[in-house]
């Protein structure tokens, strides 16, 4: 089974705790602090790997989630940093985040990394609290929270020639004949239901050719395997359009517009990448009367083909090789072609400081990534720790907003599982 498209979920750990700790020895007074930072969360990263060709073992494994940091220990010890979690995908996978869809990178190398959830910073133990005039801290921070995500995973081919067409036209066939890749071959619509790769070779060349799924008419759409055959269109230098010229009484000219139109349709300039056109099953009766006809119709070059006595055949190789010398890679995404907001995302986004929502009469909640991250880095349970917390409310001017809103004396506020009254 070929899987092109996964959708997983990557967690990354937690720091570890700051300690709160303090040197004891035998004739040192007034030892001081000596808690020690906690470690670094692991890290969630995708790394490509040319051994793997699908994204099939997705389908069972969907989480992914790091280890923690370990705490900071006495005597000032760091916490042990966790490992880093290495997700192996095909080479050729595209990132993307399932909330907006925003692309994060492209895995197109062997051995590329991407970093998909930056593990948490260890917590600060009550060493680094320690200032001139707080000589003994009882404050430690805990670890940062590690980040959450779900990510969408999409396998386009890294083939340097696409055979394209209408289904059953000969596609499956004349990548048999040309490379030693055996695809299933049929006369039946869609017998290729996965991509098919071969490696071609041309005097001292060789180039990666892709035999794609059928294509039908409203493919930019869904129908059929349409967007899957698109999607791994995308990479691909120089197409092949095979056209039917058997006497199986569809119109020749009527194929060749609908898989334009559909190229056209999808975006990304596949319509514009270099294309040769080949008439198919030339070895069939009246193919020579409907290849005359079609070619009084269009302005391109054919190259007639027979894939029973592979004539035409070397021709086309040829025309292959001499596009590919020229061709450079196209860019993979076009967003005036695809009208799609691919925004670069970054693990770094700016964060809100707060909001504060109403949720009933005399209840209110603050919410917003920057004050919901410090509460869960902030130990509460010392006095020390409270303080801190109570502090940088009110630098945000929590208060204020909350009057704003209407809070009176006594009205209970919630910031994640911590309550407090409110008093002006």
């Amino acid at each position: 089974m070929f899987i092109d498209r996964a959708i997983i979920e990557v967690r990354s750990g937690k720091g570890g705790d700051g300690m709160i700790a303090f040197r004891r020895e035998k004739y040192v007074a007034k030892g001081g602090p000596a808690g020690g930072n906690g470690g670094r969360g692991g890290s969630v990263i995708l790394k490509a790997n040319s051994r793997i060709n699908t994204l099939f073992n997705f389908r069972h494994s969907k989480a992914f989630i790091a280890k923690e940091g370990e705490k900071g220990g006495i005597k000032n010890k760091f916490g042990k940093y966790a490992e880093d979690m290495i997700v192996e995908v095909p080479v050729g996978t595209v990132v993307y985040l399932e909330s907006d869809k925003s692309f994060i990178g492209d895995l197109n190398e062997d051995g590329k990394t991407l970093l998909v959830a930056k593990g948490g910073r260890g917590g600060r133990g009550n060493t680094a609290f320690k200032s001139s005039t707080n000589r003994c801290p009882r404050i430690a921070e805990n670890g940062e929270p590690g980040e959450s995500k779900r990510l969408i995973l999409e396998l386009k081919l890294l083939a340097d020639v696409g055979v394209i067409g209408l289904p059953s036209v000969g596609k499956s066939s004349f990548l048999s004949v040309v490379s030693s890749a055996r695809p299933e071959i049929a006369d039946y619509p869609f017998t290729t239901i996965v991509p098919n790769l071969g490696v071609v070779s041309v005097d001292d060349s060789s180039f990666v050719m892709a035999d794609l799924p059928g294509l039908i008419e409203g493919a930019h759409q869904g129908k059929g395997l349409g967007l899957q055959f698109l999607r791994h269109i995308e990479r691909c230098r120089v197409l092949i359009h095979i056209i039917d010229m058997s006497n199986n009484g569809r119109d020749a000219y009527q194929d060749y517009l609908t898989v334009n139109n559909e190229l056209k349709e999808y975006g990304f300039g596949l319509n514009k990448r270099p294309i040769i056109l080949v008439a198919g099953k030339m070895d069939e009766d009246g193919a020579e009367d409907k290849l005359k006809s079609f070619k009084k119709k269009v302005k391109e070059k054919i190259y007639p083909l027979s894939n029973i006595s592979e004539e035409g055949v070397k021709e086309i190789l040829y025309a292959c090789k001499d596009l590919l010398a020229v061709t450079p890679k196209f860019p993979l995404f076009d967003e005036e072609e695809r009208e799609i907001d691919y925004k670069k995302y970054s693990i770094e986004e700016e964060e809100k400081e707060f909001e504060i929502v109403r949720l009933k009469a005399h209840l209110f909640r603050i919410t917003g990534d920057k004050i919901i991250k410090f509460y869960k880095m902030t130990n509460i349970t010392t006095d020390e720790g409270m303080m801190k917390l109570m502090s940088k409310l009110r630098s945000l001017r929590v208060d204020d907003e909350l009057e704003r809103m209407g809070a009176s004396d006594g009205d209970t506020v919630i910031l994640e599982d911590f309550e407090f009254e409110y008093v002006r």
